[in-house]
């Protein structure tokens, strides 16, 4: 159902999303020769994944911006709240990425001259609105949101700061209010061919999600809309299964082509008007015309298959198809839900070890014994085997707090005083309303794995028992995927594979962890 792009000069061709999984709000920047991508995080912790790529289609992440408490206060951020919208930028050879902390901090940035070594301490910026931006020109440094400016009066709001001290040493105005669609947001700001670019988002970041510009002859306009606004968007297009699409920022080339990164999501099916994996990262050109002008996607759309002459043929775009312990790192690829509570993990490439807590997966302040993956892809198949000491251990398929499915084994005294046995089950909870699916009891010197296979519209559940080397499988149960959407649970995340444990119980320290060995998230691509 893809329109197909141009067929004449064809060098290669590359499938979007180029980043999957739950990577909303991308921004780009381009520095020696490569490029670096962050990305929203949310409530999760560290916050700003950052990613490294030398072709714009395959990306490597390096790591996250904000690794310390003290640049990442995230007590209570639910599922829409935390981290908005970051911007990076690089300027005399120092890269920025200033964002939003909406469940505390406001607008601030920091700062590195090292994109693999530590950020600054934040430096707050005293404007209000979201989705902050940078640009620099001529020595100063000019910091735009959304919102209202000092007058009042709301849209694109600019103002200029004092880089070093986030002061602001103008005015804050508006530049700028869009073409009338709701939610204007994601300004960001260029300057290219001597005229400046005003790019931002509007129509809420769901399905009616587009990109607009204007541009004007000043950095501080006056800015004109483009005429054939939005210049992106795949809003009214059925049976397109690529979503949302917007908040965009631009980049040049090696070879000066112009690109723009963009967030989109995919539905479950192409009739079925739910998502799970979240947001996710979109690549399609941009092509400027004489009139200066520009144009982006094929057609100004996105399709899933994009063919370009832009990129050497001999560029291969390469998906990571499997996630293990072994190839994924903590703080990298698995993230803490609002803050790490160091005490309660221990991490090696063969087994992770979480010390179970009183706070379950239901708490919506504090953090949970709990490390999650993304779920990258709708089709696949996830295993675990699972030692439990004590409490509850196992698999969350995690939206938020009041939407996940458990896959779950607790360990607890038989009837009659003959010693422990395993509970082993399936829970579905959704809004809030818990309800055990499937469920079944066995000897607790019982080797399980627990598997979970991934389809666009289901989950299925089941267990592998290994007594005295006999493997029996249990089912436990089916669910379907939509009580885990966006459109459902609301919040602005996707689905997280957690690893957590649990023990109502604990008053205090000692209990003993529970071991995840063997851990596997198999995907394949449609």
């Amino acid at each position: 159902m893809q329109r197909p792009g141009p067929r004449k000069g064809i060098h290669m061709r590359y499938n979007n999303p180029i980043i999957p999984g739950f990577y909303p709000d991308p921004s780009i920047c381009k520095a020696d020769g490569r490029y670096y991508m962050v990305c929203s995080s949310l409530q999760y912790f560290p916050g700003v994944p950052l990613f490294e790529s030398r072709d714009l289609v395959n990306w490597t992440q390096i790591g996250h911006v904000l690794t310390r408490e003290s640049q990442l206060p995230l007590k209570g951020a639910g599922s829409d709240g935390g981290i908005y919208a970051p911007t990076i930028r690089f300027h005399e050879g120092r890269f920025y990425m200033v964002t939003t902390n909406v469940s505390g901090m406001g607008n601030f940035y920091v700062w590195t001259d090292d994109i693999y070594g530590e950020w600054s301490e934040p430096v707050k910026v005293q404007q209000g609105g979201i989705d902050p931006s940078l640009y620099f020109e001529d020595g100063r440094a000019y910091f735009m949101s959304n919102g209202d400016d000092d007058q009042g009066i709301s849209g694109v709001t600019q103002c200029e700061i004092d880089i070093e001290t986030g002061e602001k040493k103008s005015p804050s105005r508006c530049v700028w209010q869009g073409t009338g669609g709701r939610y204007l947001e994601s300004p960001h700001l260029y300057r290219i061919n001597g005229q400046y670019y005003l790019m931002a988002a509007e129509g809420g970041t769901e399905y009616g999600h587009m990109v607009v510009y204007a541009k004007g002859p000043s950095v501080n306009g006056p800015f004109t809309s483009y005429p054939g606004n939005p210049v992106l968007t795949n809003r009214n297009l059925g049976g397109y299964v690529i979503q949302g699409c917007g908040h965009g920022d631009l980049v040049e080339d090696e070879r000066g082509n112009f690109w723009m990164v963009h967030l989109a999501f995919r539905q479950i099916h192409q009739w079925m008007t739910f998502h799970i994996t979240g947001r996710e990262v979109c690549l399609v050109p941009v092509t400027f015309q004489e009139n200066g002008w520009f144009t982006a996607g094929v057609g100004g759309i996105t399709p899933t298959e994009v063919e370009t002459d832009r990129i050497p043929d001999s560029v291969v775009q390469s998906r990571k198809l499997r996630d293990t312990f072994s190839d994924t790192r903590v703080g990298v690829d698995w993230v803490f839900l609002r803050r790490p509570h160091g005490e309660d993990f221990s991490f090696t490439e063969t087994a992770y070890r979480l010390y179970p807590t009183n706070l379950a997966l239901g708490e919506k302040q504090d953090s949970p014994a709990f490390v999650a993956i993304r779920q990258r892809q709708m089709r696949g198949q996830i295993r675990c085997n699972i030692q439990v000491s004590e409490g509850e251990a196992g698999i969350s398929l995690y939206m938020d707090h009041q939407h996940h499915y458990d896959l779950a084994v607790a360990r607890m005294a038989a009837a009659g005083g003959a010693g422990d046995v395993y509970r082993v089950m399936t829970r579905s909870v959704v809004g809030g309303v818990s309800h055990v699916v499937e469920e079944t009891v066995v000897r607790a010197d019982t080797e399980i794995t627990l598997r979970i296979a991934l389809e666009p519209m289901e989950y299925s559940f089941s267990a592998v028992f290994s007594q005295q080397g006999q493997e029996t499988s249990c089912p436990l149960g089916r669910l379907q995927t939509r009580y885990l959407s966006t459109e459902v649970a609301g919040g602005f995340t996707g689905v997280m594979i957690a690893l957590y444990a649990q023990e109502e119980s604990l008053t205090g320290k000692g209990a003993e962890p529970a071991v995840f060995t063997d851990f596997e998230a198999a995907y394949e691509v449609e």
